[in-house]
């Protein structure tokens, strides 16, 4: 073997395991215009250490309301409701007392060699620029992965171990 391939193969070795290491759960689309109604994605690429997924529980930010999980075959869907502090109403006039706090799907099971994606219909709120963070926990036939964590000030996304997949409010 020349001194090319060698390189060459570090390389692709390098890449394969940074790859592996960022197999994590996003939302996609992940930008959105403050204040509208969006529809996304959140994908979850693999199982937990080969086992296969059996649950998906999204935990829904502050602001965001009127969120409806999408249907899956295979899976049930349900939501858990928060209290809201001091009603709000909504578009329709209609007074609002409470708003979905997490959605959850369990089912499956989605084995670790297949993807697949769960969808989510929400109302945004309206503030540009913001990042919103959707803590995701995935629940195996044996373990769990906490796509929980949120970056810090001056931290990365990509450098958590399990992040929280995101949504950007554009400006």
């Amino acid at each position: 073997m020349n001194i090319l391939h060698l390189c060459a193969a570090t390389v692709l070795a390098g890449l394969l395991a940074h790859g592996t290491a960022c197999a994590h759960v996003t939302a996609s689309p992940n930008e959105a215009v403050a204040g509208s109604y969006f529809t996304t994605s959140f994908t979850v690429p693999h199982g937990c250490d080969g086992a296969a997924t059996v649950a998906v529980r999204i935990k829904i930010p502050e602001g965001v309301s009127d969120v409806k999980p999408q249907m899956k075959p295979g899976w049930q869907a349900g939501t858990t409701m928060r209290k809201l502090e001091a009603p709000l109403k909504d578009d329709h006039g209609n007074v609002v007392t409470e708003v979905v706090d997490e959605v959850a799907w369990r089912g499956g099971p989605l084995p670790n060699a297949f993807y697949d994606s769960f969808g989510l219909l929400m109302k945004l709120p309206a503030t540009k620029g913001a990042t919103l963070y959707f803590p995701t926990v995935q629940e195996c036939e044996k373990g769990v992965h906490r796509w929980i964590e949120i970056p810090a000030a001056g931290q990365q996304w990509h450098d958590l171990k399990e992040p929280a997949p995101f949504v950007r409010l554009a400006p």
